[in-house]
């Protein structure tokens, strides 16, 4: 490659990727092979998904391992899986929810999310994602409603 082609936009040189890129795209790479196996096997993707929770650090893991049996007793034609490194919750292979730890991207709270294949329209807008800093009974009565709705 030319001098002049190998550099970024700035003008500056490129480096290639980072250890920490080219890592980042080594799990990747692994996890959408898990992501096939657990498409297929229930099994395999709830190991992937308890095993994603077990690396958290708390509070996270604590919420994490509440919403996976809020989520396994309100839905459970949900399966379990990783998606980008988080716990999700699949119908048909497609993620339906899942919980992102506030440690993955240093955020000050934990989200619970849902994607579009969740069936919570609401007319024009609704919510599809939650702060969460703690689950009391109140957050875990309206994640077991929300999940319920999203489940179909």
């Amino acid at each position: 490659m030319s001098p002049e082609k190998d550099t970024t936009a700035t003008g500056k040189k490129s480096e290639g990727f980072t250890d920490d890129e080219k890592a980042a795209m080594k799990a990747r790479a692994q996890e959408l092979k898990a992501e096939a196996r657990a498409d297929k096997d229930r099994a395999a993707g709830e190991s992937a998904a308890l095993a994603a929770i077990a690396a958290m650090p708390e509070p996270d893991r604590a919420m994490a391992e509440r919403i996976h049996a809020i989520i396994k007793a309100s839905a459970p034609a949900l399966w379990p899986k990783t998606w980008y490194g988080m716990p999700a919750y699949a119908r048909d292979g497609k993620v339906v929810c899942f919980f992102q730890s506030a440690h993955k991207f240093n955020s000050r709270y934990a989200t619970f999310g849902f994607n579009d294949t969740a069936y919570l329209d609401e007319g024009a807008m609704w919510p599809t994602a939650f702060a969460l800093k703690e689950l009391t009974a109140a957050e875990v009565a309206r994640i077991s409603a929300l999940v319920k709705k999203a489940a179909g």
